[in-house]
């Protein structure tokens, strides 16, 4: 008797598990639906609308670095170069380091100062806030109507600024606009190949359809510009969370401003290299996720929205319960295949998830690497055929700590080290 009740609880735990992946997977296949729909429509996205120098605003362009000394020269020199007026680009360097960055950064920011540039190299006392405290007390500083911003390892065309901040000149209520990001090292080996393929589509076909949808879509704290105003309005940043710029996000959202989605330029960036450094940056945005979901999930269902953005919106900043779910699902799966004596009572389960991660891999990662022209067929079967075994690795590598983060537990922010590669040539990619 004792054996049957637990039997009965295991297979309870593999059907709530079972429900919850597919809760999740209808969340993607709806965003990939939305998308057929608008590549059938042929949606392109908003055109910045040709603006003489005169007319265009200052803008302050944020970079936070924490001891990464090369990355950071290179950053300073790359946005040297952005197409804009210089004495309306204030560039904003917020350095907490404590190595040599700073005293390297303080001689290449005197050398584009004396070029013409206005650079603002920023020192606080202490780390406190991490990012979000060093971009808010950056905009104590200045008074900049708009605010750009880049982690150190990205580096932006110098059309980037021209092609996203007149957007803003065409409706008072867009209170950010992000730029598709690519990734300069995403051929290293399969790890990065792996990372690149997976975000390729989130841009292109999760960012880019929610969009245009109109659906919450996150600002990705790197390649995309706010509208000082819309931060004022929604709090300004906030450090409880490991994911500052989806919580500035939300609460910009329900506060009334919304947010568009540029593919063209892309700004090339790095993905980690090594499986430490990636399980570290994936448990940081897992922790943060979990942390905004607690906080915003019943506002946003409060909400004057409709159901279906309401919907959406928690079916983005809830997601990542995939992978604890993931965890405890396979753990049960096979306690319950050695007490069934073999996984055939869970062939429909199995056959439902195996289907439903065959149609969300292939319809997330397909079109974009299409259409950027990534590679061969053969090599991108083999890079999909590495991400579901990836993402079990993570559910057991990081389900633990985001169970800890849902009880309450705070997590410390740590940063993802930054590679020391010489710039690359940009990525010579589009979308078509």
């Amino acid at each position: 008797m004792v054996l049957g009740l637990f039997q009965f609880l295991v297979d309870a735990v593999v059907i709530v598990c079972a429900s919850i992946l597919a809760a999740i997977g209808i969340g993607y296949l709806i965003v990939i639906g939305r998308f057929l729909y608008d590549q059938l429509r042929r949606v392109r996205d908003s055109e910045a609308p040709a603006t003489p120098d005169s007319d265009l605003p200052r803008v302050l362009l944020q970079i936070p670095v924490f001891n990464e000394p090369l990355v950071t020269e290179q950053s300073l020199r790359c946005v040297a170069l952005l197409d804009w007026p210089k004495e309306k680009l204030r560039i904003q360097l917020l350095d907490d380091s404590t190595d040599e960055t700073s005293a390297r950064a303080d001689a290449v920011a005197a050398e584009l100062r004396a070029g013409g540039a206005v650079i603002d190299h920023v020192r606080r006392a202490d780390r406190s806030g991490f990012k979000a405290g060093a971009c808010a007390h950056g905009l104590t500083i200045t008074d900049e109507p708009f605010v750009a911003m880049l982690d150190a390892d990205f580096r932006p065309p110098p059309n980037w600024l021209r092609r996203t901040v007149p957007l803003f000149l065409t409706d008072d209520r867009v209170g950010f606009v992000q730029s598709r990001c690519e990734f300069q090292n995403f051929e290293k080996n399969w790890l990065t190949r792996a990372q690149g393929l997976v975000q390729d589509g989130h841009y292109l076909v999760e960012q880019r359809s929610r969009a245009h949808a109109g659906w919450l879509f996150q600002f990705n704290g790197t390649g995309g510009i706010w509208r000082r105003a819309t931060i004022d309005d929604a709090g300004g940043w906030s450090d409880y969370s490991l994911c500052e710029d989806l919580d500035l996000t939300v609460r910009a959202a329900l506060n009334g401003w919304h947010g568009l989605f540029v593919s063209e330029p892309p700004i090339p960036g790095q993905v980690p290299e090594g499986i430490r450094d990636f399980r570290r940056q994936q448990r940081r945005w897992s922790n943060g996720f979990v942390q905004v979901a607690q906080k915003t999930v019943l506002p946003i269902w409060r909400s004057p929205w409709s159901l279906t953005r309401r919907v959406m919106a928690i079916s983005l900043i809830a997601h990542q319960i995939f992978f604890p779910t993931a965890a405890i699902g396979f753990i049960a799966f096979v306690i319950g295949g050695l007490l069934h004596g073999s996984l055939a009572p869970y062939a429909d389960v199995l056959e439902i998830i195996g289907i439903m991660t065959a149609l969300v891999a292939l319809g997330i990662t397909l079109p974009p690497y299409l259409a950027l022209r990534r590679g061969t067929i053969v090599d991108y079967l083999k890079t999909v055929a590495s991400i579901p075994p990836l993402m079990i690795y993570l559910a057991f590598a990081n389900g633990a700590k985001i169970l800890q983060t849902l009880r309450g537990r705070k997590s410390t922010f740590k940063r993802t080290p930054k590679l020391d590669h010489e710039p690359a040539a940009p990525i010579d990619a589009k979308v078509e």
